[in-house]
């Protein structure tokens, strides 16, 4: 209640917070303090006056009691469960509201982060890393935004795994609104989605880059697959620095925007990543040891790979696959045009259909198709 009632009080950030709680010892003296005791904590004067009015263990009380409804739960810095990965920066917070299974937040994790307009290449890629190394126990850190953030968590849903999503709004207010169905499915996986913020919090531009060192705080490293000149995913890849984490990037075309930040952090010395194999060489070693023995160091199964064995192509399957790309999406029509000579409309079609079946391809709008990596 204590670490609840500091955290809602107007003015008090987590430097403040946590160097109280030093001074203190016992964080549940708090509301036993006079009033000069409170003040001598060196908080700003009207927080002193909110602590000492009551205000402070009303709302704790009170969003305690919301949270208890929402059948969600508060981990504090003093909590044994609290990550201790997360305890190590600069300004940790003080309290975290959490859904699903905390345990998954002390567990060897990678934040997987980059732009909310990826390109194909871009979201197939953020898909497959995930994918693959949640196969390989590994928990997927990301943020839940549109675009990149969504294609790592489903990847790590695709491969039964685990993942997280650290939100920058109360964990009772879904955003984006479209990421529903997502949020829902990573809490019945058996995933995790955590907050600093108060139920109610709506989304707010501060509150992203100061969630973003939360992403980088837990991991054990930050991977970054698009980013421009401008995006916020340079926040967490900072952040990763800063906090002595490893960081990742997958190389771009150098003629797209979005290859300007993963290429730039490669030039600055960030570890090039093309498959999970140049990931999982640069894990700390005690990490590596500890998934390959949960892993029974056994080669994990492909998740992308089909239970029955695989039927051949028929030869005009072989002709569509070969005229689509991985890094770049090719429209119905430009496609009908270029196999034109070679196959009819409906042969194309059928083609499109099976191999989209068979997990091959990915259509996206607008009758763009890709192949899926």
């Amino acid at each position: 209640m204590a670490w609840l009632a500091l955290a809602l009080t107007p003015g008090l950030g987590p430097r403040r917070i946590l160097h109280a709680y030093e001074r203190l010892g016992d964080i549940s003296r708090l509301f036993d303090l006079s009033l000069t005791e409170l003040e001598g904590l060196q908080f700003p004067a009207p927080s002193v006056q909110f602590l000492f009015s009551g205000k402070a263990r009303g709302e704790a009380e009170s969003e305690l009691a919301r949270v208890r409804e929402e059948g969600a739960s508060i981990l504090t810095y003093s909590d044994p469960d609290y990550p201790e990965r997360l305890r190590e920066i600069f300004d940790p917070p003080p309290v975290l509201w959490t859904r699903g299974d905390v345990g998954l937040l002390s567990r060897p994790a990678i934040a997987v982060v980059g732009t909310r307009q990826p390109t194909p290449y871009g979201s197939g890629m953020a898909h497959m890393l995930s994918r693959d190394l949640a196969t390989r126990r590994l928990v997927i850190l990301s943020g839940m935004a549109r675009g990149t953030d969504s294609h790592a968590h489903r990847g790590a849903l695709e491969a039964k795994g685990k993942t997280v999503a650290v939100w920058g709004t109360g964990i009772d207010v879904i955003y984006p609104k479209e990421n529903k169905t997502l949020a829902e499915t990573i809490l019945l996986s058996g995933g995790t989605i955590v907050s600093e913020y108060r139920l109610g919090t709506f989304p707010a531009p501060q509150n992203f880059p100061r969630r973003n060192r939360i992403l980088s705080g837990m991991s054990i490293a930050v991977l970054v697959v698009e980013a421009g000149e401008n995006s916020g995913t340079r926040v967490t890849a900072r952040c990763a620095l800063e906090q002595n984490r490893d960081v990742f990037a997958v190389p771009g075309n150098v003629t797209t925007k979005n290859a300007w930040g993963p290429n730039t952090l490669i030039k600055q010395g960030a570890r090039l990543v093309a498959t999970w194999e140049d990931v999982w060489e640069e894990l700390p070693t005690q990490v590596r040891l500890q998934l390959e023995d949960e892993l029974g160091f056994a080669s994990p199964q492909d998740p992308s790979a089909s239970l029955m064995e695989q039927q051949p192509l028929q030869e005009h399957e072989k002709l569509v696959l070969e005229a689509l790309r991985h890094d770049e999406a090719v429209q119905m029509d430009e496609l009908m045009e270029k196999l034109d000579s070679a196959l009819t409309s409906s042969e194309i079609f059928t083609a499109l259909f099976e191999l989209e079946l068979a997990g091959k391809i990915k259509q996206l709008p607008g009758k763009n198709y890709v192949l899926r990596m």
